[in-house]
């Protein structure tokens, strides 16, 4: 009964996966929107390691965990997401609550496993105002939706007791609405602009861990994971309107013309991301470098002359720590305790300013009683881009919750 609940809820969260719009940042407005996956909730609250894992936790970072897995996985989470919006001369408040992410891990034998998932890949969800109607009689308006969402399957073997390997095959997809409107006073009609990009494209990712003991009480892993670049084809549509508006603000189209633009082809480019920590069954600490080449990026329609872009780079640190696991008389002190931190140059350069993305986080795991289950709790603060210059300081808070389901769903019969 319970595993039928289980894929009920499943089912029903892949659904909202597909529909929702799940940023509200500005700088979503460029390339193919923002990037949102940063790891599963448990992994954002350690800083969004990729060199930590076990054996009832997938990390699906690094396809090279899916080997150490002891039972099989089902891991969902959502956030909430607050934003603070500032620019020189005005400030704005913005909310959304997300599913994020439905992960599978597989065990198929002590050195063996599958995991496959479906995981938001970017996010588009921007409203902008160029008010200038009191000085030049016109105004833009600038809204966006849409994203593209990774579904992915992936296999981990265990080459040696200490060295395991780990290959994901990716499928990108999604839809990207880019409209502007151009309103002029005292002209009974504005114009509309709808741009719409539908994404599709396959990609891989690689990964490698190796871990071993530094002495009878710590033990030390390394990782890597490398992502070659992927091309992704948009298939492209434009639709020019003129417009009026109701009493209620809703658009009302006075006549509609359909335009034929090119097809394009877009870059998710190459990731390198290599990590070190230390540890035990009790605590860990550890660190990540990653790189991408976004140097060659491009924006889906247009080149802005005010806006270039630069390889990003992100480092992050980060650890948990149980008080006691095996403990039996309070629970808190099985409870794991995390934090982590992560420094990003995202690779957007606007007005000649690289656009930067710091955050702190940390979180809880609470176990479920009697299982290898547990609820993760957490939190991120974080603050991206900048005032001055004429660009937007987004301040961001969110709070996530996490469901890992640890169980044993293939066992062999013992007896007839």
């Amino acid at each position: 009964m319970i595993k039928k609940i289980v894929f009920a809820v499943l089912v029903f969260i892949s659904g909202q996966l597909f529909s929702q719009e799940n940023t509200a940042s500005p700088y979503s407005f460029y390339g193919i929107g923002d990037a949102k996956f940063k790891g599963t909730n448990d992994i954002i609250a350690i800083g969004g390691l990729s060199v930590y894992s076990d054996s009832t936790h997938l990390n699906v970072l690094n396809p090279a965990s899916y080997a150490n897995q002891m039972l099989t996985s089902i891991q969902v989470g959502g956030t909430s997401n607050f934003y603070k919006l500032s620019s020189s001369t005005d400030t704005q408040k913005a909310q959304k609550t997300t599913f994020d992410y439905l992960v599978i891990g597989l065990p198929y034998s002590k050195k063996l496993g599958f995991s496959l998932g479906l995981l938001p890949q970017s996010a588009v969800g921007y409203r902008l105002v160029n008010d200038q109607l009191s000085t030049n009689n016109y105004a833009y308006r600038y809204n966006g939706s849409g994203g593209l969402n990774k579904v992915y399957f992936g296999a981990g073997y265990q080459l040696t007791s200490k060295l395991s390997v780990g290959m994901d095959f990716q499928y990108l997809f999604g839809s990207i609405d880019a409209k502007t409107t151009l309103l002029i006073s005292n002209v009974q009609f504005s114009t509309r602009e709808i741009n719409n990009s539908n994404v599709t494209g396959v990609g891989l990712n690689f990964g490698l861990n190796y871990q071993s003991k530094l002495n009878d009480k710590i033990n030390y892993r390394t990782s890597f994971t490398f992502a070659p670049e992927m091309k992704l084809n948009s298939k492209n549509s434009r639709q020019i309107a003129t417009i009026s508006f109701g009493a209620d603000g809703t658009e009302i189209p006075a006549s509609v013309n359909d335009i034929d633009v090119a097809d394009t082809k877009l870059v998710l480019p190459t990731k390198i991301a290599a990590g070190f920590g230390l540890g035990n069954r009790k605590w860990f600490v550890g660190a990540d470098y990653t790189f991408r080449g976004t140097g060659n990026q491009v924006n889906r329609f247009e080149n802005y002359s005010n806006v270039s872009y630069e390889n990003s780079s992100k480092i992050a640190i980060g650890g948990f720590f149980i008080p006691k696991y095996d403990s039996y008389k309070n629970y808190f002190e099985r409870v794991t305790y995390r934090a982590g931190f992560r420094y990003e140059n995202t690779g957007l350069v606007i007005n000649n300013t690289s656009i930067k993305d710091r955050a702190l986080s940390f979180g809880f795991a609470f176990p479920i009683t009697g299982t290898f289950s547990s609820l993760s709790i957490g939190s991120e603060w974080g603050t991206r881009g900048t005032s001055a210059n004429g660009l937007i300081k987004e301040n961001y808070f969110s709070v996530n919750v996490g469901l890992i389901f640890n169980d044993k769903w293939f066992k062999k019969n013992l007896y007839n």
